[in-house]
């Protein structure tokens, strides 16, 4: 039985978990112009990580923060049921934690906006500068692998020395590592069907109401 008290640690993916769309991508697709597509499907195909894809990707982008920013405020969006689960954890003492081989800036923005802002997050770290030149850091990138930007295991592993147990929740690519760390899992789309071809025990979902319910019930 999982324990739901202040002993666990609930760990989010960001795009297409806790937002309603990828919102990485549509930044990709609205402001890196030419030539994206053949370093997402170098990624897709597992050629490259995410950590070189980035790196390839912000050489295309040509927009000011600004302009990132009120494109995200306009287009991204958090599932409707998340303000529902982060007062079901609060009131059970759970802490969450967002975990994304996204970007800082949007992730910032659309926490900001839904009054969410008091929520850790880790995430890659967008440098703007004159012109729309962009250049992005990876802080919590793994040397030994060097694949994804953000190493969301290394992360997790980290706080197995305050919390007992950890819950992941995600949907990609990068959330499959992870996912073997954790003491229950939630997925959905890439990730669900990871862990069902690598035999990992998970829970299906669809959005956060879902994860209420699971673990109210």
């Amino acid at each position: 039985m999982i324990p739901l008290n202040e002993t666990t640690l609930i760990i989010t993916d960001f795009d297409g978990t806790l937002t309603t769309t990828d919102v990485g991508f549509e930044v990709i697709k609205e402001f890196a112009g030419n030539g994206w597509h053949e370093i997402d499907r170098a990624y897709c195909e597992g050629k490259i990580g995410s950590k070189d894809a980035y790196t390839q990707i912000a050489a295309l982008f040509r927009a000011t923060r600004e302009e990132m920013v009120a494109f995200v405020l306009e287009h991204g969006a958090l599932d409707p049921y998340f303000r529902e689960f982060c007062e079901f954890c609060a009131a059970r003492g759970l802490t969450i934690k967002i975990v994304s081989d996204g970007l800082d800036f949007y992730i910032d923005e659309l926490l900001k906006k839904y009054d969410l802002a008091d929520i850790e997050y880790f995430a890659n770290v967008v440098r703007f500068h004159d012109g729309g030149a962009v250049h992005i850091e990876f802080p919590e990138s793994n040397d030994d692998c060097d694949l994804c930007g953000n190493c969301k295991s290394n992360i997790l592993e980290q706080y197995r020395l305050t919390y007992e147990t950890i819950i992941y929740i995600g949907n990609g690519y990068s959330d499959v590592c992870p996912a073997e760390k954790a003491d229950l899992v939630f997925a959905k789309d890439i990730l669900y069907e990871k862990c069902l071809k690598h035999g990992r025990d998970c829970v299906k979902y669809g959005n956060f109401r879902d994860i209420t319910r699971y673990l109210k019930g």
